[in-house]
Order: structure tokens, then sequence, then C-alpha cells
């Protein structure tokens, strides 16, 4: 296959959790290009913030959307030509502040791309102000004497939204990540991510996270209210232990197959699509 690495400048800061969701991602390719999957049939998509950088320096098939818009376009994308593999990269501000009624819908239609989100609980492209999911009393550029709010648990809002595959790494549980991320490609559905990943230089969190993080154990994923209490378990309790795993999937109908241009394929599906856009014009 072809080299996955570009020429483009990395621009990250030194210890960014970013270069360890790039690496498993690369690899998580690599591993499907060998098992069969075209490259040329991967697609990726972000946002803006230093997370959707990924896209500059991962030589396949890219999309930069607008701050806080990756769904629309990745969903476009799929019901265009569901035979690709649709992967979009977010930041917690991009997904699930801006992005939050793209991404509820996205759950609640089941729209199969996979979402990975870089949470790293801050702004770090703007140096700092805090986010949705930024703990009561962080002190940044916006809030210099604390945020008054608390954070929101977006994977609590995930399931309730009817997303069927959800699941949280951390950017320094590597493997954990990468066979997370091919589990979530192979899913089905829509599938989110979310990676507790460090910005190093507004928000170290690694010492917080590595004294917290453990892998869940004995737990079934296809039970709902066992991962509801799973994802509670930590939500954002500066006490709490940080599980980490797939808390819940589920097998049911995807959005894009209720298409006719997805019920086709090769020149047929471009036939429908022709006739579905003439018939409108």
């Amino acid at each position: 296959m072809r080299d996955l690495g570009t020429t483009a400048k990395n621009t990250w800061c030194p210890g960014c959790g970013n270069f360890a969701i790039l690496n498993a991602v690369k690899s998580v390719l690599k591993d499907l290009n060998s098992e069969g999957l075209p490259i040329e049939n991967v697609v990726l998509v972000s946002g803006i913030g230093c997370n959707s950088k990924i896209s500059d320096y991962v030589n396949v098939n890219s999309f930069y959307s607008l701050h806080g818009r990756v769904i629309p376009p990745a969903t476009g994308i799929k019901v265009a030509n569901p035979g690709l593999k649709v992967i979009g990269h977010s930041g917690d501000g991009d997904a699930y502040g801006e992005g939050i009624e793209h991404l509820i819908f996205a759950a609640k239609r089941n729209i199969d791309i996979t979402y990975i989100v870089h949470n790293n609980r801050v702004y770090g492209l703007t140096t700092g102000q805090y986010t949705p999911t930024s703990p009561e009393g962080y002190k940044g550029r916006s809030t210099p004497f604390g945020a008054k709010e608390m954070p929101m648990n977006p994977l609590e809002v995930m399931l309730a939204s009817g997303a069927t595959f959800i699941g949280r790494s951390t950017s320094r549980a590597i493997d954990g990540l990468k066979t997370m991320i091919k589990d979530a490609i192979a899913h089905k559905g829509f599938s989110i991510i979310d990676v507790l990943q460090t910005c190093v230089t507004y928000y170290n969190m690694y010492d917080y996270y590595d004294k917290r993080v453990y892998e869940i154990k004995d737990h079934d994923p296809y039970d709902y209210d066992q991962a509801m209490k799973k994802i509670r378990e930590w939500d954002y309790n500066k006490d709490a232990g940080i599980p980490i795993g797939v808390f819940y999937r589920k097998e049911s109908p995807t959005y894009e197959g209720g298409f006719a241009s997805c019920k086709a394929s090769g020149s047929d599906r471009e036939a429908v699509v022709r006739k579905i856009l003439k018939e409108k014009v």
C-alpha cells in the first residue's frame, strides 16, 4: 500500500495527545488495507481545531468542514457513496459545543460513520478557553476566575440520542485505542469514540488521568442500563475513577440504508443519483 504519511509540516506541540491518535488511525488503516479495504475508499472529515489538522497528516481522501460542522458533509458523503468508510474528527468544543445539534441527529439517525472526538477539555487552538467538558472552576483565557458551570457528559447524551456504538479511550492507551477504532469502523451504524486527549500546553491532564483511568471488565455492552450506569460513573467527578472501553453497542438499521441510491452500486448507483437529481430539477 502507499505511504500514509504526508509532507505537511506537523504543528502540534511536543507531547500533544493528538500524535497518539494520528498513529492509531494510520495503524488501523494499514491493517484494514491489508485485510482488503481499498485505501481510496476511506474519507476523513475534520472540523476546525488542533485535532482537525489530522487530515493534513494522513494520505487519504479528506474534507475540511466548518467549525462544528463535521457531521453534515460526512453524512452527505456516506449517503452519496455508501461504499466509503467515513471517519470524522473533532475536538470537544467542535463536537459538543458548536456541533452538538448535528451530533445528536447523527446518533438519532444511526448514520454509518465513525466519529472520533479529541477531548482535551479545552480550546487549544485559540489558546485555552473553556469548553462544554471543562470542569467547574477551570481557569482559562475566557474564565480567569474559574468556569461557573458543570461540564456535560457527552456519552450520556449520545446513549440517550440513539448512538449504536459508544466508547471511551485515552491517548495514553494506544493499543486499546487502535482496537477500539478498528471495532468502531467495522460497526454498522453511528460509532463515537471519546478520546481523553491531553493538551500539554493549556490543560495538562496526564497525571490526573494516569491515576484514575481503568479498563472496564465484566460489562455487557448490549445492556442499555449497564451502559448508562457505567457512562455515568465518572460524570466528571474529580475524585471518581474513569472507565475506558466500549460502553454500548447495538445492531439497528442505518440512515443511509433507506435511500434508493444506497441500494444500487457502481454505475447503477450513479444512474440512480442522476435520475433523482434530474427529477428534482
